[in-house]
């Protein structure tokens, strides 16, 4: 809970936690036609909105996200349809067409706009969307729209997660009582750079789309920027907000105290959410804090903090709770940032392990009893600047690459279904 907010508090929901907003979900069987879980889930703002997004940055780009950024870029988004068990990614111009199809059945089931329905996909890449099992559910979708359905479209977005990720605050602004909610995916090819994850977030705050656009991209730098799990870009990375106004309160002015207060309400939901998404990243067993300091410039920082959140090297150790700091310092030699070598201080939590460049004098059973802990932070010290960056990362463990050698049985699944 955010000391500078005191008005802050957490509250149920998720996404349907903002007044005005409706969710539901269903089972179409994307990966297995046997299958009962939720698999499709649909939000929607029974008002107009404000809305905005960030989009990966990977230069390949599943048809969702092409889609969506067309309709983001030119109109106010009021639903958002959302799939997991395939990504619909380098599906070419089928891929393109099936997520028109979706928005096009969500649109006309909503009496909307096509161009008013964002949509995403989640889940294997390089297979096309089982149609046939998809488009039936449409109506049902809809049908079964209400204001208590939040957390059904949380589990129906999931992939390798091993549980849902969902979060909502209430916030006074102006006088008013304001709801921001939202939930996550995302447990492996965690790495976003935005701007395979998925955010959705809704807020009942009154704000003009250029306002909520700045936010939403300062926020996102500030939280889904800056955790990874295994260094990959998704194709499909994704945040979505919608904004309806339903608070009551006037238009939110930009750079205004409402403004502030707003945006940092948004970060701490966007960050709590990435956070849950490390802690539950593909069979880690440690979430670790890496915070530079002292550096030349701000990109110094950040190069140091991904090179060394992101070395396997690194990760492997912190797995095998050896508080390695060589490591750790030549990742930051080769994460071509500015540094000398001399003044680098390396500290697991409170302790010393590397001073000047040299192994410090702390015994190395303090250091691994840091690093035998679930959580915990290494701060690194480069002593040439006051610029300074935070990651959030996990650990790699012999357990993620067993999780991840073969997608096979989706593929034979997708063969008796016809698609290759």
């Amino acid at each position: 809970m955010s000391t500078t907010l005191p008005s802050l508090k957490r509250i149920k929901g998720g996404v349907t936690a903002a007044r005005g907003f409706q969710a539901s979900a269903v089972s179409a069987g994307i990966k297995n036609p046997d299958a009962t879980r939720l698999d499709i889930g649909l939000i929607y703002s029974t008002e107009p909105t404000s809305s905005a997004a960030a989009f990966t940055t990977n230069r390949v780009k599943a048809a969702p996200v092409k889609l969506s950024q067309t309709h983001f870029r030119n109109t106010a988004i009021r639903a958002i349809i959302a799939n997991s068990g395939n990504a619909n990614a380098c599906t070419g111009l089928q891929g393109l067409a099936d997520a028109k199809t979706m928005v096009e059945a969500v649109a006309g089931e909503l009496k909307l706009r096509p161009r008013e329905v964002g949509v995403c996909s989640t889940g294997v890449i390089g297979l096309p969307l089982p149609m046939t099992r998809i488009e039936p559910t449409i109506p049902a979708l809809v049908e079964t729209l209400d204001s208590k359905s939040g957390s059904d479209v949380a589990a129906a977005i999931i992939t390798s997660d091993t549980h849902t990720k969902e979060y909502a605050v209430s916030v006074e602004i102006d006088g008013h009582r304001v709801r921001i909610g939202g939930c996550a995916k995302g447990a492996g090819m965690i790495s976003p750079s935005m701007a395979t994850m998925l955010c959705f977030i809704t807020t009942d705050a009154t704000l003009t789309k250029a306002t909520l656009e700045k936010a939403t991209l300062e926020c996102v730098e500030a939280s889904f920027n800056r955790i990874t799990i295994d260094g990959d870009m998704s194709t499909n990375d994704t945040v979505m907000i919608l904004a309806n106004g339903q608070s009551g309160m006037p238009t939110i002015k930009r750079n205004s105290k409402g403004c502030r207060i707003f945006r940092q309400a948004l970060q701490h939901v966007m960050l709590t959410l990435a956070q849950m998404l490390v802690k539950d990243g593909e069979r880690v067993t440690k979430f670790v804090t890496v915070k530079v300091k002292g550096a030349l410039t701000y990109l110094d920082a950040k190069k140091v903090a991904e090179a060394v959140a992101n070395s396997a090297l690194v990760k492997s150790s912190w797995n095998g709770e050896d508080p390695n700091w060589g490591r750790i310092i030549h990742a930051v030699g080769y994460s071509r940032a500015r540094i000398r070598e001399e003044l680098i201080d390396i500290h697991y939590e409170d302790k010393p392990a590397c001073l000047g460049g040299l192994q410090a004098e702390t015994p190395m059973d303090q250091l691994r009893k840091i690093a035998s802990k679930d959580a915990f932070t290494v701060t690194i010290n480069l002593n040439r600047g006051k610029a300074d960056y935070e990651v959030y990362a996990s650990d790699l463990s012999p357990e993620y690459i067993d999780f991840n050698r073969s997608e096979y049985a989706y593929w034979k699944q997708a063969r008796k279904d016809g698609l290759v």
